[in-house]
């Protein structure tokens, strides 16, 4: 058999916490890092014992220069590198440093913020939280603009095909690239356009998220520069996520891939545009504040790690010792008030 993957591929709940950790500078990290994966697999193996029905999961990333640190296997999975910034004439991806990704999602919110603080006990002595978002399910999936988010996913075996390495890397098989992006939107221009405008923007019909044809889409429309091909799609767990009093309503923009290619192709089309100049009008609404890549290494690495094993060796190891706890003592009894 085959790694173990993360959660890469469950459905995203009602809510989500995003979270991401840089290491401070000049300190050693891999103890903590050793524990912080044992406590993934812990988090993860109690949520789907004590509470089956509530979707809740963590995934965690890492990035480039954090995989460095650690000392982690080389080669590095192919395409794992700093993000570089994608710039347009009007428009830019920005480039934002993450050495530590988390992707916690569930239907109710006290597991996921369990979940969060359970994390923030491990990781604060070593590293700084630069990054937490809040995100939530609004309405039927839509995004805080008004219009439905992620329908074209892939859905059933497609996830894993789509979502996993496979083949093309085989040291890796089983991990994922993550690629996320944090949106502000400037809802006020955008509501200020007629329903028909906003639909021009998308190149979707608003209320029942049909996909318009091809001789109406309008070229520069998010659907028409996004979508690069039915054989080269990606996972999109976007939430949305907001400050009513300070007006930062936003999306943050999390995609799933078996190739960072995809992705960045996507984002060529959008912020450079296809032909150049014609950029992605959505982002004359929307302004990517942050922009890093991150690789989802399999349960069984993360696994390996907790146990001192070599993180690529194959088969896995069982990270409990006989008496039933993680390495670290990753058992923290959470969603209960015991510390």
């Amino acid at each position: 058999m085959g790694p173990e993957p993360q959660k890469v591929l469950d459905y995203h709940g009602d809510n989500a916490i995003f979270m991401v950790w840089n290491f401070k500078p000049g300190i050693a990290v891999k103890d903590s890092f050793q524990r912080v994966c044992a406590l993934v697999i812990n988090l993860n193996n109690s949520a789907g014992n004590r509470f089956p029905d509530s979707g809740a999961s963590c995934v965690m990333g890492i990035g480039h220069d954090a995989w460095l640190r650690l000392e982690l296997p080389t080669p590095l999975p192919e395409e794992l590198e700093n993000f570089a910034p994608v710039i347009g004439e009007k428009h830019t991806a920005v480039s934002t440093k993450g050495d530590l990704h988390f992707h916690i999602r569930g239907t109710g919110k006290s597991l996921c913020y369990d979940m969060a603080s359970a994390i923030a006990e491990v990781l604060s002595p070593v590293a700084t939280s630069v990054e937490e978002v809040h995100g939530f399910r609004y309405w039927d999936g839509r995004s805080i603009l008004g219009f439905v988010d992620g329908t074209e996913n892939p859905q059933g075996k497609d996830r894993a095909y789509f979502g996993l390495i496979g083949d093309n890397d085989p040291a890796y098989r089983g991990g994922s690239y993550l690629f996320v992006q944090k949106y502000i939107h400037n809802l006020a221009a955008f509501k200020a356009l007629t329903v028909e405008e906003q639909e021009k923007v998308f190149g979707r019909y608003k209320w029942d998220d049909v996909e318009m044809p091809d001789d109406i889409k309008p070229a520069n429309s998010h659907i028409a520069l996004s979508n690069v091909g039915d054989d080269l799609k990606i996972i999109r767990d976007n939430m949305p996520f907001g400050n009513m009093s300070t007006n930062e309503m936003g999306t943050y923009f999390i995609a799933y891939a078996s190739t960072f290619t995809t992705v960045k192709k996507m984002l060529d089309n959008m912020f450079i545009g296809l032909p150049p100049g014609n950029y992605d009008r959505l982002l004359d609404f929307s302004t990517a504040k942050t922009g890093t890549l991150f690789f989802v290494p399999s349960a069984t690495f993360l696994d390996n790690v907790a146990s001192g094993l070599p993180a690529l060796e194959t088969g896995g190891a069982n990270a409990e010792d006989k008496t039933g706890k993680l390495p670290g003592d990753g058992s923290l009894n959470i969603g209960s008030l015991k510390k």
